[in-house]
């Protein structure tokens, strides 16, 4: 059986031009496009960093072996959607930082409410004693109770997992909120702003059947 030899030249040639796609440069640009999802929190700035770290990878990758790789046209792509993030990302979350505090309200974190663990039978920090009566602005998710809407009073807890997964939170994760007239509250597992006048006052029972009682109040009069 005879073989066309400009067949068989063509063949090998296209054989021999044959590049594969780089997956560091595919990877980076399906990272670069999440990295979008860097305005929703701190925490996911980290998602960019290995967009752009992916992407550097497979430009140097595909410089170092141009005969057997291709795909510098994505890695490039991937590289811009994620330096793109990582400057927006943390701009829109600072600028939300700085404008999302009422005036007159003091950004207070949970962490601030925490025990020092060194300090034996030590239940309330001074960092949360140095708080009381002032007004504070702080967010956390609403514990589910009874009521789902014209809500006045509730528990608002430091996050989802002791929140909305059936868990008991800690006690010093918890903050009974009592709104002020006229705000009321509509259940929504989503996180809340919430301000108003922060107390200090240990009870032994706690609203919408979260065990342990409470240490911290707040007269709340802002509602986000």
């Amino acid at each position: 059986m005879s073989v066309d030899v400009d067949t068989y030249e063509a063949a090998n040639e296209q054989y021999e031009h044959y590049r594969a796609l780089s997956t560091a440069a595919v990877a980076s640009v399906i990272v670069g496009a999440l990295s979008a999802t860097a305005i929703l929190s701190w925490a996911l700035v980290g998602v960019p960093l290995i967009g752009a770290a992916l992407a550097l990878y497979a430009i140097v990758n595909i410089r170092r072996h141009g005969e057997e790789l291709t795909g510098a046209g994505l890695a490039r792509l991937g590289l811009v959607l994620s330096l793109v993030f990582l400057v927006a990302g943390p701009a829109w979350l600072t600028y939300v930082e700085i404008t999302e505090v009422p005036d007159g309200y003091d950004p207070v974190s949970y962490t601030e409410l925490q025990p020092d663990p060194t300090q034996a039978g030590q239940m309330v920090p001074p960092s949360a004693l140095d708080l009381e009566g002032k007004k504070i602005f702080i967010k956390g998710y609403v514990y589910p109770g009874r009521e789902k809407d014209g809500i006045r009073q509730f528990l608002l807890v430091r996050d989802q997992g002791s929140c909305c997964f059936g868990g008991n939170p800690k006690i010093t994760d918890r903050i009974e909120v009592t709104l002020v007239d006229p705000l009321r509250l509509k259940f929504q597992s989503r996180l809340h702003k919430v301000g108003g006048v922060f107390h200090v006052a240990p009870q032994t029972t706690a609203i919408d059947g979260a065990k342990g009682g409470v240490l911290y109040h707040l007269e709340a009069d802002y509602l986000k």
